[in-house]
């Protein structure tokens, strides 16, 4: 029998993939967006228009921060989970508007997790962030770890939300999972970050902004592995008990900056001009993700690598490019 989902943010990056995913093995999904203007609309917009194009979708125009109107979305039908992906995203923008993100983040968790209260929707996915780890020097980040200091508004809104989570499960039962992404790429990424941006603008023959001195080292997670990790956790709240975790989706490799340029440089087949600036307040230095706990729990097991991932993201780059000329 198909089960029903909420997923909020399913416009965007990783929720649009996870909707496709839902859709594509017979599940029925109520997608929630508000469309921020963020980044093009339009771009999130042309994320959803396979899913669109499938039986059991169904689009709400929402913001999750709005009570009323997330109960006015869900009225007319029964859900057996939600998988809350649906945030204001970046480091940088948040320490300019720390208020907006709040507000996104924090109160627009707490009203789906009211929802889920009011509507007896036991089952809960909430996507948080590596981000939440700081400049923790013990790594790779397990998530026994110390998380008392995040460096960025973004950081402490996404803890924040988790500590929501821990204290509706605790209140109302269930199961609900908190998953820290770390560092997600692949097609459909958004414009702004790293690798879409410098891929772009070697692509353009424009120079590549690069903060800092391309030591600092991320831990790169292709789209297909989080949504494997996720769906897995998704499937995992179905069963009888009630629990709260929290688990890290990562590639569990580190990448430095100056290599993924190397990577991003060699699939376009063009030579990076690199204007240096200072590191950003709010940056940390390195993420690694101890990825035990997925593989006990959800048995994650990540398979791309950068190496692999960096010329699969031009590819779509280029095919992308070729859609629109």
């Amino acid at each position: 029998m198909a089960s029903r989902y909420v997923v909020t943010g399913a416009a965007g990056f990783i929720g649009s993939h996870l909707t496709e995913r839902l859709l594509a093995r017979g599940d029925r999904v109520l997608a929630i967006d508000n469309f921020d203007p963020f980044y093009d609309p339009a771009e999130k917009r042309a994320n959803l228009a396979a899913a669109a194009e499938r039986e059991g979708f169904r689009l709400a125009e929402v913001d999750c921060s709005r009570l009323d109107a997330l109960r006015a979305a869900l009225a007319d039908g029964t859900f057996d989970a939600i998988v809350h992906l649906a945030a204001k995203a970046g480091v940088r923008p948040s320490i300019a508007s720390p208020t907006a993100y709040v507000e996104a983040n924090v109160l627009g968790t707490q009203a789906i997790l009211e929802i889920a209260r009011e509507r007896g929707i036991g089952r809960v996915v909430f996507g948080s962030s590596s981000s939440v780890y700081g400049n923790n020097r013990e790594v790779p980040f397990s998530e026994d770890a110390p998380v008392e200091r995040p460096i960025s508004p973004y950081a402490a809104t996404k803890r924040s939300a988790e500590l929501l989570c821990l204290t509706h499960q605790h209140l109302h039962g269930g199961a609900v999972c908190a998953l820290r992404y770390f560092t997600v790429y692949g097609p459909r990424q958004r414009p702004d970050l790293a690798i879409r941006s410098f891929a772009e603008r070697l692509l353009d023959g424009m120079p590549i902004t690069v903060f800092g001195d391309g030591s600092s080292e991320r831990d790169y997670t292709w789209i297909d592995d989080i949504v494997d990790g996720t769906v897995a956790a998704l499937d995992r709240t179905a069963g009888p008990d009630h629990w709260f975790e929290i688990i890290n989706l990562g590639g569990s490799r580190t990448t430095s900056l100056a290599r993924l340029i190397d990577l991003i440089a060699e699939a376009t087949g063009r030579s990076p001009d690199i204007r240096r600036v200072p590191d950003q307040p709010g940056d940390v230095r390195r993420t690694h993700a101890d990825i035990g706990k997925a593989d006990r729990l959800l048995a994650y097991r990540p398979t791309v690598h950068v190496e692999e991932g960096i010329p699969r993201m031009v590819d779509w780059l280029l095919r992308r490019r070729a859609e629109r000329a």
